[in-house]
């Protein structure tokens, strides 16, 4: 299996010019994520029960879930950034589309169909020192199959939009999200008619065709029946993707964490390794981040590995970002590029 360690930096810089064209969208389970600061100096045991309350001094928001895809395909700047999915009549809907919205992303293929907007509140506490403690998160999400109906609004605005763009990505994450099994063979379908289709989920990467596959390596393991945490070496992975490869006829793009990514057709793999990151890291995200990179680069005629490359430096900078699920922009990836020069 072929090595690569980076990728030149005019070619670098051609690839990132090159987005100012590309039309990209994503479909997929569109989230909000809120974060509740609690001062825990500010608590009084309550009257009522014997429990101290969180008082909630400050409140943020950030998109998620497939929504932190397209924040991380906006941070790119290509032409437009199309959004597909589906949000419920409740606040945290309306603060999602108005994320979006000023990111500068076209929303039209957002519909209103859930029973709630899909939503991860994340309480945060803090007392005396700087300590901050994550108290378990609160999910809104939904635990029932889409309506028809909301199938037909996905279907026809993707119907709509497919004709103008480069690339779609898909952000598959919920068990009942909206990328239904009805939805999934659809978006084969169109990518079957010529669509460049590059697929992410969490539970069913083994059932996509006629796309590009990007699950990370504990994702690829479990569509083939098998246990990374046994793997010894890079070899162990690069067949696991092979054997994806093959049992889809897709290629496939994994990601594998600090050991970097593979890329891989039926019959060969290119193993792109991780750039080092010094300093403390949050990973949440980091997949959006490559998926984001990865398929950008790629609609831009970029070879497989060399847009596995750009998706390698989009995460690295993701992850340098603490406590958000962060994005990387042109400017970032070219300094952090001219730095391991």
């Amino acid at each position: 299996m072929k090595t690569i360690e980076k990728i030149d930096n005019n070619r670098l810089e051609e690839i990132l010019e090159k987005m100012d064209n590309i039309n990209v969208g994503i479909l997929g389970d569109i989230c909000l994520d809120v974060y509740w600061h609690a001062d825990m100096r500010k608590s009084e045991l309550s009257l009522e029960t014997p429990h101290f309350p969180l008082p909630i001094v400050d409140e943020r928001t950030s998109p998620g879930g497939g929504a932190n895809v397209a924040a991380n395909m906006a941070a790119l700047k290509p032409n437009q950034v199309s959004v597909f999915g589906a949000v419920g009549n409740d606040w945290r809907g309306r603060e999602l589309i108005s994320l979006l919205s000023n990111l500068g992303m076209n929303i039209s293929g957002i519909a209103e169909g859930l029973h709630f907007s899909n939503a991860y509140i994340k309480p945060l506490r803090k007392g005396i020192s700087d300590v901050v403690y994550e108290d378990p998160r609160l999910d809104f999400v939904s635990h029932e199959p889409i309506s028809s109906k909301l199938e037909d609004s996905l279907i026809a605005a993707l119907d709509g939009h497919a004709g103008i763009l480069d690339v779609l990505c898909i952000s598959d994450q919920l068990k009942f999200g909206v990328v239904s099994k009805r939805v999934r063979e659809h978006v084969c379908a169109l990518a079957k008619q010529g669509l460049r289709v590059i697929a992410d989920s969490r539970y069913n990467i083994g059932f996509f065709t006629n796309t590009i596959l990007k699950p990370n390596e504990f994702e690829c393991a479990a569509a083939v029946g098998v246990d990374c945490t046994t793997f010894k070496g890079i070899k162990d992975y690069g067949q696991t993707a092979q054997r994806l490869a093959k049992k889809t006829n897709c290629d496939v793009f994994m990601t594998i964490g600090k050991m970097g990514s593979i890329y891989t057709s039926k019959d060969e793999s290119v193993h792109i390794l991780a750039n080092e990151i010094e300093g403390p890291i949050d990973i949440v995200g980091a997949g959006d981040s490559s998926l984001s990179g990865f398929a950008l680069a790629l609609a831009t005629g970029a070879q497989p590995w060399e847009a596995a490359c750009v998706a390698g430096l989009c995460s690295a900078i993701a992850v340098q970002q603490i406590g958000i699920t962060g994005t990387a922009t042109r400017e970032q990836i070219l300094d952090l590029i001219s730095r391991k020069s």
